[in-house]
């Protein structure tokens, strides 16, 4: 008998049928390659075991001159900035009345014996929305048997009605109070949350006052988006707005310790204008997504109501404007200042924009444009790279050693100083698979330490982040599986890449160190990696197998007798499915190989095989090498 090699390709190949792509890998989960050989991918831990409110869509990493490593966080719900394994606050309040004080809150507290249940009654109207967060403070003393350190908390609360709203605590009440809490609580009002994902809403009030099918009770649906951030540092500090929302923006302070800011919310844009000492007027009161070109610091509004307004219904979506060099609260243009405005002419809106080394690249719903720094009188210059191209959502893009990469409609694209397809060997598995009405989910980030870029995207039948595909620069090649991720940042900054889970059912979302470990934050990792089948010559003989030498490497596991499961998958035809009857002598032949396997004894007879490891168990880590196949002809019937 002969032994041939089991050696395959790099990357998968989906574009072609399992048997034309013999000699590559066809199925894979949470597998990379490494020199040209598959592997497991590296586990992830949770930063800290504490949790956010919502589903986290944005994160911005930046380390002030006072050396506080800082990472900002945009849920549906919320607003936070992470720091040294903790979660604060910095959520901005309402515009219109963001504080309720005495008296109109002076013993606003019920409860109702045997019930965790804290009710909140005012004489005037509070404003708030079902399931907005609401800041108490104040309340003195036990209420019913409530701690006052229960209520004097941030609130999910339940509307009841325009002047009474409620939510529950740990503790049960002991008795019904009506009415008590004392004559010094405050209750401040967060801006209103948005949705987890993008949302069909059907007839009457559905959308935004006046527009659309609002107040028409139409069948057809009205989408109502998923609620994004955008954020970017500007020096120490933040600045932030909701897509097609209003900026803000969280000052870092001048004191060492960062606690005082760290404690204090983020306010608007045009209210640190008035603190800075400039038109609050000027300020765009609606942007799409702010920047910051760091080489020339102006912070730039992609999408804005131009100057001169602050009606948002004014707001223009092909309009950038920027404020005065390194000044973001002047937004006012003048002859000793370079805040300006340049409008888009190609395209309905702006999807997103990107800054990179030299450019910030803004992408319409039809057009490439680059605008960048002239440091002349006109600041700025607006040009074209290319049109009739898409890209799947806004956070679909991102930039590695130079090369800025993205995800469009159908197909994937590179910009290198020119707009390139970037071939893919996958294509039909991903753009075949998407859940094409969570679009706006798609998050794409780098892992600098494996040369791969990564594409998170909701498959045709889930509504949030459940699969994603790999694309290896450096060897180029693709790979793909299946994990929930919705957020995803690399920085140097820190030691692992962070990302967040996306499940929009958990109210409640973490924030993980990817390739920490090799486990799921202590819970085993399924991974697994299949070949296309492979036959002796044109497969017009049978094949008789009898033995396997396995060459796989254990190196960094943690579990004492580390294994992973390898299957001979026989069958005849390409069109037939591999034998799984223990009685027929083609069945899959399934066995576990560890580190002290020299061989593996079978018996299968087909005229095409194919070759699978797979493992399950915890504190297993792999490497598989070229395993080799003792083989013969075994006659053409």
């Amino acid at each position: 008998m002969a032994f041939i090699k089991l050696q395959f390709k790099p990357g998968l190949n989906r574009d072609q049928t399992n048997y034309s792509n013999e000699g590559g890998w066809w199925e894979c989960d949470k597998v990379r390659f490494v020199s040209g050989y598959p592997e497991k991918v590296g586990g992830w831990q949770k930063v800290n075991p504490a949790s956010f409110y919502g589903v986290c869509r944005q994160m911005c990493n930046w380390v002030t001159t006072y050396s506080d490593n800082l990472l900002a966080l945009g849920t549906n719900n919320k607003l936070y900035i992470e720091a040294g394994g903790y979660y604060y606050d910095i959520t901005p309040l309402r515009a219109t009345t963001p504080t309720l004080i005495t008296p109109n809150t002076d013993n606003s507290v019920y409860t109702t014996n045997g019930s965790q249940v804290v009710t909140i009654t005012l004489p005037v109207t509070h404003g708030a929305t079902d399931g907005s967060f609401v800041q108490i403070s104040g309340v003195t003393g036990n209420v019913g048997g409530i701690p006052n350190a229960e209520i004097n908390a941030n609130q999910q609360i339940t509307l009841v009605n325009t002047f009474s709203f409620f939510f529950t605590v740990a503790t049960t009440a002991t008795s019904t109070v009506s009415g008590s809490g004392g004559t010094a609580i405050s209750i401040s009002f967060e801006i209103e949350p948005g949705n987890a994902i993008t949302t069909a809403g059907y007839g009457w009030g559905a959308g935004t006052w006046s527009r659309g099918e609002w107040g028409l009770g139409s069948e057809e649906p009205l989408f109502l988006p998923q609620r994004d951030w955008w954020l970017d540092n500007f020096d120490n500090d933040l600045v932030a707005n909701i897509r097609n929302g209003t900026p803000y923006y969280w000052e870092r302070g001048t004191t060492t310790n960062p606690a005082t800011a760290l404690a204090t919310r983020a306010i608007t844009l045009a209210q640190y204008a008035t603190n800075s000492g400039y038109s609050a007027a000027a300020v765009p009161v609606v942007a799409t997504q702010m920047v910051v070109s760091q080489q020339n610091k102006h912070l730039v509004c992609l999408g804005a109501v131009p100057f001169g307004s602050t009606n948002p219904n004014d707001f223009d979506p092909l309009l950038i404007r920027w404020a005065d060099q390194d000044n973001p609260g002047q937004w006012t243009p003048t002859s000793t200042n370079s805040a300006g405005d340049i409008r888009i002419s190609r395209g309905s809106r702006i999807v997103c924009g990107l800054p990179t080394r030299q450019e910030v690249l803004i992408w319409t719903d039809a057009s490439l444009y680059t605008l960048q720094f002239l440091g002349t009188t006109d600041v700025f210059a607006l040009q074209e790279y290319a049109d009739n191209i898409s890209i799947a959502s806004p956070r679909a893009v991102i930039t590695a050693a130079n090369v800025t990469y993205w995800m469009g409609q159908d197909k994937f694209y590179a910009y290198t100083g020119r707009v390139e397809t970037l071939p893919c060997t996958l294509s039909l598995h991903v753009f075949n698979n998407i859940n094409y009405e969570q679009t706006g989910q798609i998050v794409c980030g780098t892992n600098e330490q494996w040369d791969e870029v990564w594409w998170f995207y909701p498959s045709a039948t889930v509504d949030y982040n459940d699969s994603y595909v790999v694309y290896n620069h450096l060897d180029q090649i693709w790979y793909y599986g299946t994990i929930d991720r919705s957020a995803w940042l690399d920085t140097p900054l820190r030691q692992y890449p962070v990302a967040c889970n996306s499940d929009p059912l958990s109210a409640s979302g973490s924030l993980y160190n990817h390739e920490d470990g090799i486990d799921d934050d202590g819970v085993a990792i399924e991974s697994y990696i299949q070949s296309s089948d492979f036959d002796i010559g044109d497969g017009d003989q049978f094949m008789l197998s009898n033995r396997i030498i396995p060459d796989i490497s254990f190196s960094e596991s943690t579990a004492a007798e580390p294994e992973v499961t390898l299957e001979i998958r026989p069958r005849n035809f390409p069109g037939t499915s591999y034998q799984s009857d223990p009685a027929d002598e083609q069945n899959v032949i399934s066995t576990s190989v560890d580190q002290y396997t020299g061989q593996i004894f079978i018996r299968a007879r087909a005229r095409q095989m194919a070759l699978k490891i797979k493992s399950e168990a915890l504190g297993v880590n792999w490497q598989l090498g070229v395993p080799r196949l003792d083989v013969r002809t075994d006659g053409r019937r």
